[in-house]
């Protein structure tokens, strides 16, 4: 019979990417590469190193990151499509280091009012003393709708799909390509999308990650990552990872290649276990709506659905209205097996009440509350979700 070639499946490739056991001893997974210092043989040497400094897997000082370092990048770059990535620090690094690379004084930044909330402050706290002006828009918008927005010195459209807070999903492909007829750079935070969204197929320019979540998969890393369709934009956000000395501490990207290894059978068995807990609790009647656009029902599925191939472990809660925060709150301190705490994309589950700061779009209700969905048995989060319900009465 004749063999038909197969690409092989994201599962397959994140087990085999940067595997170096020739040049391991024959260990399976690369070794981790530390150092400042890099050595060249000669002067000429150096020199020619440092004029590639800009270039993927460049060395010639230990901030431009090594062997490690460059090892998480290609398989950032491979599971979204890209054709080079910047492995920085955190995800918020992985947000400013854009934003500043492709705005200058007097340029103008549209963002998502959806966006997660420190991005948020950068644009309105920290970009306004270098000159940068913002304009947040509605998440929802149309193409037609955001045009008048855009001004001749618009430089970034920033998007969020879903958001951080509301879970509004955004049309992707339709305003990345209004940015680029408007001569604008299109970044998205494809943090929640993860593999489940290719970002470049759909026109964006720049993709960012908070590799802290699921890449890193065991809550004990901070990392975050730029990628890109074209090497100019790789260059240019290179140059401001150097002159800002943004750095990924080896030990934290070898942890991250670590956690690519299971990502998408966690991510698979996640995505499982959130949905049948966002349906089960669409049927509590203390509930007035779940935030998740991977439900049919909710007013972003059909996005979702064209645009995705899966969903990931986070979504929203909002209860009955003749509930308040404080009711949120007493909700959230009642369950057991839910941590309280920041970030997601680990192994354990967390819960927080909902906030969010908008400025053009719907307030979110204050009786809300965000879940991550982790590794648990879910009858088990069931029965905590239940009893923490029943306790709001």
């Amino acid at each position: 019979m004749d063999h038909v070639s197969r690409t092989p499946s994201l599962a397959t490739r994140l087990t085999q990417l940067e595997r170096t056991p020739a040049g391991g001893h024959g260990f399976v997974n690369p070794p981790v590469h530390r150092g400042s210092t890099v050595l060249q043989p000669d002067v000429a040497a150096r020199d020619a190193a440092n004029e590639r400094r800009l270039e993927p897997g460049a060395m010639s000082y230990g901030t431009q990151g090594g062997p490690t370092q460059h090892a998480l990048e290609r398989i950032v770059a491979d599971i979204e499509g890209g054709v080079a990535c910047t492995v920085v620090g955190t995800g918020l690094a992985a947000i400013s280091v854009p934003l500043m690379a492709f705005l200058r004084a007097g340029d103008h930044l549209l963002m998502a009012d959806s966006v997660y909330g420190p991005a948020r402050r950068l644009a309105a706290e920290v970009l306004p003393g270098f000159g940068v002006e913002t304009s947040f828009y509605d998440p929802c918008t149309t193409p037609e709708a955001l045009a008048p927005l855009f001004r001749p010195n618009t430089r970034v459209l920033y998007l969020e799909s879903p958001g951080s807070y509301g879970f509004e999903m955004q049309d992707v492909p339709a305003l990345a390509a209004l940015a680029r007829a408007r001569g604008a750079v299109s970044m998205i935070d494809n943090t929640w999308g993860l593999a489940n969204f290719q970002p470049f197929e759909k026109g964006c320019d720049v993709s960012i990650q908070a590799l802290t979540k699921y890449l890193g998969g065991h809550s004990d890393v901070l990392l975050g990552s730029v990628t890109v369709a074209d090497m100019a934009h790789h260059r240019t956000i290179r140059a401001m990872y150097g002159a800002l000395g943004h750095y990924a501490a080896p030990d934290d990207c070898w942890l991250a290649i670590r956690g690519a290894r299971t990502l998408a059978l966690r991510l698979k068995q996640q995505e499982a276990a959130a949905l049948e807990v966002a349906r089960w609790l669409q049927g509590r009647p203390q509930v007035a709506r779940v935030l998740h656009p991977a439900l049919p029902g909710d007013p972003g599925h059909a996005i979702w659905k064209r645009d995705f191939s899966g969903a990931c472990s986070l979504f929203g809660v909002v209860f009955q209205p003749r509930y308040t925060r404080e009711d949120a709150v007493r909700f959230v301190d009642g369950l057991k097996l839910f941590g309280i705490g920041a970030s997601w994309g680990g192994y354990e589950s967390l819960a927080l009440p909902m906030a969010g700061t908008r400025s053009v779009s719907p307030r979110l209700p204050e009786a809300a509350v965000r879940l991550h969905v982790g590794l648990e048995d879910v009858a088990d989060l069931l029965a905590d979700l239940d009893q923490g319900l029943a306790r709001l009465g």
